[in-house]
């Protein structure tokens, strides 16, 4: 067994291949995503970076950046605590988006459109709800709804919350498990910043 340490990797940038850099820069400014950086070098090289809200991971397309076809992307994934707003968002700033699904056959779908069935899971399971979008150039992305962490996903030390209301909610959460937690004991528990750090963790990893 190695004995070498291991090294934090954090995804920064994917690289999108498009064919038109302005309409793509349209597009995805007409989402709503942050335009971070647009700088043409000269006429065979440019870059535009993008970031969608609350990621830590951005896009970047232009010219001279990939040799990849346009469009070539697919399953790009963006995690949304709930999918039926975060499509009603885009479709509100014009977006074409799919209708919600579910997989026929697990928490993960198929390659393109094989075994959509419409509608959320129905148990509404973490992981398991999808809409999809395409940019111009055919480029695909998928809303995944995740309400709960698979264990070991998230580390506790590193929970990230994307609005002040997604944190205002687990708050909230963690008060009324901490409220059951001192009935059962009968004791006030003055160390609550700790506990609701320690819940979060928890929570973050299902």
């Amino acid at each position: 067994m190695s004995n070498a340490k291991t090294i934090d990797m954090k995804l920064e940038v994917v690289v999108i291949p498009v064919s038109d850099v302005d309409r793509a820069k349209q597009f995805y400014a007409s989402l709503g995503w942050r335009l971070d950086v647009d700088i043409a070098k000269s006429d065979q090289f440019r870059v535009v970076h993008f970031t969608p809200p609350g990621s830590h991971c951005s896009i970047l397309f232009g010219t001279g950046v990939t040799t990849e076809k346009p469009g070539s992307l697919q399953g790009l994934h963006l995690i949304v605590s709930d999918v039926v707003a975060a499509r009603e968002a885009l479709v509100a700033r014009g977006a074409d988006v799919s209708e919600v699904f579910h997989d026929a056959g697990g928490l993960f779908h198929h390659a393109g459109e094989e075994g959509r069935v419409s509608g959320l899971h129905p148990e509404r399971n973490s992981y398991g709800s999808f809409a999809s979008f395409s940019d111009p150039d055919g480029n695909g992305w998928v809303f995944q709804e995740v309400t709960t962490r698979l264990p070991g996903r998230v580390d506790a030390a590193n929970i990230a919350f994307t609005s002040p209301q997604e944190l205002a909610a687990a708050l909230r959460r963690a008060a009324a498990a901490h409220g059951e937690h001192e009935k059962k004991t009968g004791k006030h528990d003055e160390n609550w910043a700790d506990w609701y750090a320690d819940y979060l963790g928890h929570e973050s990893n299902g």
